[in-house]
């Protein structure tokens, strides 16, 4: 994040910031009927492949929001962080299409979990929020054949366990046990009810303003 991206002033009232690149991110949020700015964050995360998942994506959703709203401590900032995980093993964003196919043959006819890490940081000094999302994934069994042709319809290198739910994921996943929402990045039907209640007391035309 260049010191400019990070400083540069929110045009209008808005008041909430996505911090995150992810349009599967802006889409979640904006289609609950959330008005908000969208600052990346680059914060250096933690990619361990042996540590806590959960302790994970909380320490690299906490991050992401913090370093962003140190420029603007009148907003509410929401960071995330999701990685897929299997046994003991953590599953980042795939180093390249080796490793993706690599990602999608190990996850092949399994069960797997998704954790997504949430925080909120700020407005005005207001104590952080933080939560972890998990759900559970299991895959359909994936010949040579079903992976060169997954990987050939989505690009896989942005995506924690090399796929995208939203993205023909009927040609991979076989069924899932909780938020859908969640394997796409954010559990907005979990996050939602919390932003309400969080910026209940802001000032109208300020934080969460709603379309």
């Amino acid at each position: 994040m260049t010191p400019s991206a990070a400083t540069a002033p929110i045009k209008g009232a808005i008041s909430l910031i996505l911090a995150s690149q992810s349009p599967r991110r802006h889409d979640l949020l904006r289609n609950a009927g959330w008005s908000f700015a969208c600052i990346p964050s680059d914060a250096e995360e933690w990619e361990a492949v042996d540590a806590d998942p959960t302790s994970i994506v909380r320490h690299n959703a906490s991050v992401k929001a913090a370093a962003i709203a140190r420029f603007h401590p009148h907003c509410l900032v929401i960071g995330a962080d999701t990685i897929v995980a299997l046994d003991k093993r953590v599953f980042h964003k795939p180093a390249d299409l080796n490793e993706a196919r690599s990602f999608l043959r190990i996850l092949s006819g399994r069960t797997h979990v998704v954790h997504t890490g949430v925080a909120l940081v700020g407005p005005r000094g207001r104590a952080d929020h933080v939560f972890v999302e998990t759900t559970a994934v299991t895959f359909r069994p994936l010949t040579e054949e079903a992976i060169s042709e997954y990987l050939d319809l989505v690009h896989t290198l942005d995506k924690a366990g090399a796929y995208g739910a939203q993205e023909h994921g009927e040609r991979i996943i076989a069924q899932y046990d909780g938020l859908f929402s969640n394997v796409m990045g954010l559990p907005i039907e979990r996050l939602d009810p919390i932003l309400r209640e969080r910026l209940q007391t802001e000032p109208k035309g300020e934080c969460g303003q709603r379309d």
